[in-house]
């Protein structure tokens, strides 16, 4: 690698040049415009929280994964145990084997986003641990088995009897294979995108990254599908054909009042899915749900403002539609509260990612 390899390869060129690592405000902050002429097209500043009438706020900020699983269908997800903190780790367990839950595990925070305080759970040690590194109420639920992931962003309008695929993200998760020769670490360190999330690993695996894999050997060291935790996203929205929208239709209308979201789906194969089987839904988002297809890394951030644009615009009428039946918006006084609760909720869910 020439100095000018080593210069490009470095954290802070790879983020300025490659716009998907760019922070939440750089990337919308040009088109903040748009949502305020929504705003005052449905003349509120919240009218987000009519698109989902049966989840908290539309699904935009502080919804409940406990309130949201409620709604959806059982055979649809993994099982699931829900606590409140303070809990105490003993108790936990014992929840967990009257519910029948096996190792490995997944522990997620209520209320949570971009896979902030996730973690894989493998034993009774890491059950303890999580527990008394809780911030805020919690559940664990079953790791799904399947190997591949994918967001599917639906939309139904509610005057449609038919809702639509609008987007759909494939993602890859983090991965090193071995040469039988450098360590872990070594083969992260020579990956651009592994760069981004070294310190992460670090954290996750420790002194774990000093093993050299045997040459061939693949390795997933980050096994969440989330952008924030190393995963590449892939826009696959060409797979949206009649049978797969079928079959997210038939799910998402035994969703009670949810109209517009991203299902985040583990699954054994695509054709598979498209037949409505081996498939598991690990999370259902609402109005704060991004069209996660955008970051593509062959996609240009014109791309992404297009899509971003046209998914607001999507939630902006399937809002007033819902408003027009009877469904409120947030009055001023709630929106505020929403985001100074956000706020709260984003520092206690730092602490759990350390």
């Amino acid at each position: 690698m020439n100095s000018i390899q080593r210069i490009v390869h470095r954290p802070f060129f790879i983020k300025l040049f490659n716009w998907e690592y760019w922070s939440f405000t750089s990337v919308y902050l040009c088109i903040y415009p748009v949502w305020l002429l929504l705003c005052l097209r449905a003349r509120s500043f919240f009218f987000f929280a009519a698109s989902n009438p049966t989840i908290k706020n539309g699904g935009f900020l502080g919804e409940s994964k406990k309130d949201i699983i409620t709604i959806i269908p059982p055979q649809y997800h993994p099982p699931s145990v829900f606590f409140s903190i303070p809990a105490n780790g003993d108790i936990v367990l014992r929840e967990l084997q009257r519910a029948g839950l096996q190792f490995p595990l997944i522990g997620k925070p209520n209320i949570g986003g971009r896979g902030r305080g996730v973690k894989v759970l493998r034993d009774e040690k890491d059950v303890k641990a999580y527990v008394h590194n809780a911030y805020l109420d919690f559940h664990i639920q079953e790791f799904v088995p399947w190997k591949n992931e994918a967001g599917i962003f639906y939309v139904r309008y509610p005057n449609q009897p038919n809702g639509f695929i609008s987007g759909i993200v494939g993602k890859e998760f983090l991965s090193v294979t071995g040469d039988g020769k450098h360590s872990i670490l070594h083969l992260l360190q020579q990956d651009k995108r592994a760069l981004m999330y070294l310190g992460s690993m670090k954290r996750i695996h420790g002194n774990g990254l000093n093993f050299v894999l045997p040459e061939g050997e693949k390795m997933i060291v980050s096994p969440f599908g989330n952008h924030a935790r190393g995963s590449k996203f892939l826009d696959v929205s060409n797979l949206a054909d009649e049978k797969l929208t079928a079959v997210i239709d038939k799910i998402c209308k035994q969703i009670p009042g949810f109209y517009y979201g991203r299902l985040d789906i583990r699954f054994e194969s695509w054709e598979a899915l498209k037949e409505g089987r081996n498939f598991s839904i690990i999370e259902v988002n609402g109005a704060g749900a991004e069209p996660t297809h955008i970051y593509d890394p062959r996609h240009s951030i014109f791309f992404a403002w297009k899509e971003i644009v046209r998914h607001w615009i999507i939630l902006n009428r399937i809002s007033r539609m819902n408003h027009k039946k009877g469904h409120r918006y947030l009055c001023l006084r709630e929106g505020i509260a929403m985001f100074r609760e956000a706020k709260d909720w984003s520092r206690k869910l730092a602490a759990m990612t350390e």
